[in-house]
């Protein structure tokens, strides 16, 4: 099974950007598809966006598409978040999780693996 750590969250002023990391132990990265959500305190989680295990196919949730992009570098065992235009109601704990399926992406109970969270607080 794979193990996911994130890094890259820290405080931010509104309109701004930040990347996220997720890196992934194990040699069977490829088999994942990989994905982002976050939660906001006293929030459910929220999907955020997923990618296919090839980086050819990537969706996003409405709330995000357009100022967040998600990458893989599969060489570095990889997934990034690259997150433009930040506002306030972004400030959450982004996870980065594992799958089998970039469908299934947003069925949290059927993920593989999920990382311990990276803080993310937009400043108004």
């Amino acid at each position: 099974q794979v193990q996911l750590v994130e890094s890259g969250g820290r405080l931010v002023q509104a309109g701004g950007s930040l990347r996220l990391s997720c890196a992934a132990s194990g040699r069977t990265f490829t088999s994942y598809a990989m994905g982002w959500s976050r939660q906001a305190p006293g929030k459910e989680r929220e999907f955020v966006a997923a990618i296919s295990w090839s980086g050819d196919n990537t969706y996003y949730a409405d709330s995000v598409k357009g100022r967040f992009i998600i990458s893989r570098d599969n060489a570095k065992n990889t997934v990034y978040l690259r997150m433009n235009s930040l506002k306030p109601e972004d400030t959450a704990v982004y996870y980065c999780a594992a799958g089998r399926f970039i469908a299934t992406m947003r069925t949290f109970n059927a993920l593989d693996a999920w990382g311990q969270g990276t803080l993310v607080t937009v400043s108004s």
